[in-house]
């Protein structure tokens, strides 16, 4: 899988275009959700902060702001790229 050698911090626009297969779009859904700002270069406060998150931390910070359980309550699979419950 592409994405996997794109998993450790710094690397969000990279991750995210391995993802959907296009710079552009990566550039254009990170400007959407307000984590790059309009130049497509400069990432803004929000994109800083996820941009020093791994891909388990980001996965795991989704799972957790969905739920509102502590972030140790859940278990990161790297094939998926999803945090679920603990069991």
């Amino acid at each position: 899988m592409a994405t996997q050698k794109f998993m450790g911090r710094h690397q969000l626009i990279d991750r995210l275009t391995a993802q959907v297969g296009s710079r552009e779009t990566a550039v254009s859904i990170l400007q959407k959700r307000g984590h790059l700002n309009a130049d497509g270069k400069t990432l803004t406060k929000a994109g800083e902060a996820r941009d020093n998150m791994t891909a388990r931390e980001r996965a795991i910070d989704r799972a957790n702001k969905s739920s509102g359980k502590t972030p140790s309550a859940y278990k990161y699979d790297p094939r998926t790229n999803r945090a679920t419950l603990r069991k």
